[in-house]
């Protein structure tokens, strides 16, 4: 979902500036952006490109299934449109239900952290120290390293280093809901624009072309915006992007039963 969750990012940073982010969050969140460090991309870009590409490829597939079988452009409209608006609420109440549970987990795994930080607080001193001695650090470095953490804050020391909870990347139902449905929403209104105006006697080969035309260009997008190779973004995109398309217009041909007249 590029587009998806360059939306989530956009939200994501008012929020910062805007919301109730501490101010040592904001700081954290700043000090990340000005080293560009790619790894700081990935759970929005995956989420943008995951969107955005299905939406493309939805909308396309199911234009090009009905296209198989029709000779008019009604049924076509009608099949892409369908897919367009059912495929955005979809991915958006996915995407709200996912992200509650995970956010789920994560409240629970802190409140069951909390209680066991209050029941037996030396253990988990131990259990601590023993974290940053895998890590590499000597014991008695480790244990002093544990000790100046806990005083600061416990829970936060535990939920970073043992349960892999940050608090920059805390989940946000709501907001990954609407992300996504609004990423899907404008990849897939690609397609329906071209079942709009394109040819109908061609309308299977316009939907593939423009499709591969947008998909590739997502995939170079996407590529730049993770540092990787934009020639293999391309290509693994289209590649599997045309294989969708060919079976869904291959049942469109081999079940489709023509219609309009």
């Amino acid at each position: 979902m590029y587009l998806e969750n360059f939306f989530t990012s956009v939200i994501s940073d008012l929020g910062l500036f805007f919301g109730s982010r501490s101010h040592k969050q904001k700081q954290t969140y700043l000090k990340m952006e000005s080293e560009k460090h790619y790894i700081n991309r990935s759970g929005w870009l995956r989420a943008a490109i995951l969107g955005a590409n299905d939406g493309i490829l939805s909308t396309t597939s199911i234009a090009i299934g009905v296209a198989a079988a029709s000779v008019t452009r009604s049924p076509i409209i009608l099949a892409a449109l369908a897919g367009l608006v059912a495929g955005a609420l979809s991915m958006a109440a996915g995407e709200y239900v996912s992200v509650s549970s995970q956010s789920d987990i994560e409240t629970a795994d802190l409140e069951r952290e909390k209680a066991e930080i209050e029941a037996t607080p030396e253990e988990e001193l131990e259990e601590l120290a023993e974290h940053y001695e895998e890590r590499g650090l000597k014991k008695d470095l480790a244990m002093q390293v544990a000790i100046q953490l806990t005083a600061k804050n416990a829970l936060e020391a535990h939920a970073i280093d043992e349960l892999g909870i940050n608090e920059m990347t805390q989940p946000k139902p709501l907001q990954a809901a609407l992300a996504s449905g609004a990423s899907f929403l404008i990849g897939g209104m690609l397609p329906f624009l071209v079942s709009l105006f394109a040819p109908i006697k061609h309308m299977v080969i316009c939907q593939y072309s423009f499709s591969i035309v947008f998909l590739a260009l997502s995939g170079g997008i996407a590529a730049k915006a993770g540092g990787s190779s934009i020639s293999k973004g391309i290509i693994r995109i289209c590649f599997w992007g045309t294989i969708a398309m060919g079976v869904t217009a291959f049942v469109g041909y081999l079940f489709g039963v023509k219609t309009g007249g």
